[in-house]
């Protein structure tokens, strides 16, 4: 996607024009185009597959679905920095705008073909092709082209997020061939990526014929034109959105689309509490809700709805990586934080055990690792694979990461531990910080050491009290803040706080999540998706070998490594993780019950059930009697 000089780019024009095969140097040569690929296990549906196992390509299209969201959107445009998009708009959704490939969720890692009919890898990852679908169209009847394909990565290049360039820094550029075909060129010298094609195709494909009236690089309050499943029908901006089902969807039929998508319409409403999205489900006013407070989960959902069985509340397990809960972040960028013996320090009077106990109702299980709930996860002692990609920063790295796993500091619960805060106090002591007048201050600037926490959800912020409890009682000022959200994201992203909680949920195919996360050149980006400012050349190294996993022992040795790497430098407060996913909706739907998926999509696989809401319709007229 180098800008071509005028004499090239008009013989590029010309060969197109006749019909021949692209004259540019390009190493996409013969492709082998196949159904789908895969990342380490072998694909699980054949070439002539019909539906996902996990869909009812019978099911009845018709009845809306009502979805609580928390928080708000701003912003139709997925790929700028600024704003909070609505579901739907997600760079990654597929509701609004079409992607090459659709993952399946009933594997690892596997992709198949959806706006691309064919795709092929080379052996040695320095090319993925894409063979363009014929038939395609926008919502306004113009076909989509493989110009719609090079214009939305040209503008994510150029003005997209960080999170979004960092997972296309390997990207050389883009050569059109054939008469329908991309050939996507990795930049040279850099090492094997099998994560790349996947990145490749996932992408929501824009209309370039509308944004090149438009400024692509700017926020948008008015909805782009999409190609995919819905379009939207009403939006109460900030508050709702209502999607409507596109009839005369081109791609209804395609094997990864039958079964899916099958409600006329979605209605998505945005909260700003957690308590009035349950108090608005109670009310029939949503539909379906993930419960985001385990306190909520415990001692809520014994209403009336639930007790006749027309309210529905299981938790999920399935097979996706799980990892840490909204783990509260250091800032390392404040020099405080940079220190690893004050992170430590901190981490010795952080009682999980307690706050799970009182807070969460003993709901989480310790926060252990950034993997957990996978075989990615760390666990023992370090295998042979992982020492060998551990030792070379063996210098780098604290020496725990050799010895043994990472554990919450060891509490019964019930009560203040002496011998944690006797050590968190000489490791303060060791970091230049001491008490002097019931305040921690610097022992040679006097300043204070103070922590300014800010939380967009209320239980976060809730049930860090305890910790901001204890902290005051060994000198430390703190503050704990509840932001809306577009305030809590320009903070955090432009790393205007001390310390703060986000959710990250890694895939099976983690590494440019990690290095958006964690990678040293993100934090230098700045407003990425690394808001603790993590720079770590181990880390760095080991998101790398991630990223060049060829095999599944490979990918879990480093992982693992990684993990130990994480954890032991405390760049994160690690807190709890989450059994499962808390889900909770009126039983008018129909579903493929499958609880080895590592989601459950309820949007786009569920579907209206006539028998289920007429029954659903009679309870509520008798609870209202």
């Amino acid at each position: 996607m180098r800008r071509m000089a005028a004499p090239r780019a008009a013989a590029v024009v010309l060969a197109l024009a006749a019909g021949t095969v692209w004259p540019a140097d390009h190493p996409c040569t013969d492709p082998q185009y196949r159904h789908g690929i895969s990342y380490l296990m072998p694909l699980r549906y054949a070439p002539d597959f019909t539906h996902f196992a996990y869909t009812n390509p019978e099911a009845p299209k018709g009845g809306t679905m009502r979805v609580a969201r928390m928080g708000t959107f701003d912003n139709y445009n997925g790929i700028v920095e600024i704003g909070r998009v609505p579901d739907g708009y997600g760079v990654t959704e597929g509701f609004v705008y079409d992607r090459l490939l659709q993952e399946s969720l009933d594997e690892p890692a596997a992709a198949y073909v959806r706006l691309a009919d064919g795709v092929a890898v080379d052996t040695d990852l320095r090319w993925t092709a894409f063979r363009m679908r014929n038939g395609a169209r926008w919502h306004d009847g113009r076909p989509i082209t493989r110009d719609d394909v090079l214009y939305t990565f040209d503008a994510i290049r150029e003005h997209g997020r960080v999170e979004l360039l960092t997972a296309l820094a390997d990207l050389d550029r883009i050569v059109p061939f054939g008469e329908r075909e991309l050939c996507f060129v990795t930049r040279p010298g850099r090492p094997p990526n099998p994560i790349l094609p996947f990145v490749y195709g996932v992408m929501g494909i824009l209309p370039k014929h509308h944004w090149t009236a438009h400024d692509v690089s700017k926020t948008t309050a008015q909805p782009p034109p999409g190609s995919g499943p819905y379009r939207v029908e009403e939006a109460n901006f900030g508050r709702t959105l209502t999607f409507r089902r596109v009839a005369d969807y081109w791609g209804r039929d395609l094997p990864v689309n039958r079964g899916r998508f099958n409600f006329e319409r979605l209605k998505y409403d945005y909260f700003r509490d957690e308590n009035i999205m349950l108090e608005a489900q109670k009310a029939d006013v949503v539909d379906v809700r993930q419960e985001l407070t385990a306190r909520n989960w415990e001692t809520e959902h014994q209403f009336p709805a639930v007790r006749q069985g027309l309210v529905k509340a299981e938790l999920r397990k399935g097979t996706r990586v799980w990892g840490l809960w909204w783990p509260v972040y250091w800032n390392l960028d404040r020099p405080r934080f940079a220190d690893i013996r004050v992170r430590e320090a901190l981490w010795l009077l952080y009682d999980f055990n307690y706050v799970n106990r009182v807070y969460f109702h003993g709901f989480f299980n310790q926060g252990v690792s950034v993997f957990q709930n996978s075989a990615m996860a760390h666990s023992g002692r370090p295998s042979a694979r992982e020492l060998a990609l551990l030792e070379p920063w063996r210098e780098q790295v604290p020496d725990r990461v050799f010895t043994e796993p990472f554990r919450h500091p060891p509490s019964d619960g019930y009560g203040f531990s002496r011998e944690h805060t006797e050590r968190a106090l000489a490791l303060f002591d060791e970091a230049g910080w001491h008490v002097r007048e019931g305040k921690m201050v610097h022992k040679e600037t006097g300043a204070p050491f103070r922590v300014d926490f800010i939380f967009v959800l209320t239980s976060s912020a809730r049930s860090i009290m305890p910790f901001a409890a204890r902290l005051e009682r060994v000198g430390i000022a703190t503050t704990v803040r509840l932001l809306d959200v577009s305030h809590w994201l320009h903070r955090g992203r432009a790393g205007s706080f001390d310390a703060t909680s986000v959710g990250f949920v890694p895939s099976y195919m983690p590494g440019p999540e990690l290095e958006a996360r964690f990678g040293s050149a993100s934090a230098d980006l700045g407003y990425g998706a690394n808001w603790g400012r993590t720079r770590d050349s181990a880390v760095d190294s080991l998101t790398e070998s991630i990223k060049q996993a060829r095999t599944a022992e490979e990918l879990f040795a480093a992982t693992r490594a990684l993990d130990r790497v994480l954890m032991w430098n405390f760049y994160l407060l690690p807190g709890p993780s989450t059994p499962g996913m808390r889900l909770t909706w009126w039983d008018r739907f129909g579903e493929v019950r499958n609880d080895k998926l590592s989601w459950v999509p309820y949007v786009d696989t569920w579907w209206w059930d006539e028998r289920k809401a007429a029954r659903v319709s009679a309870g509520i007229a008798s609870l209202e009697e």
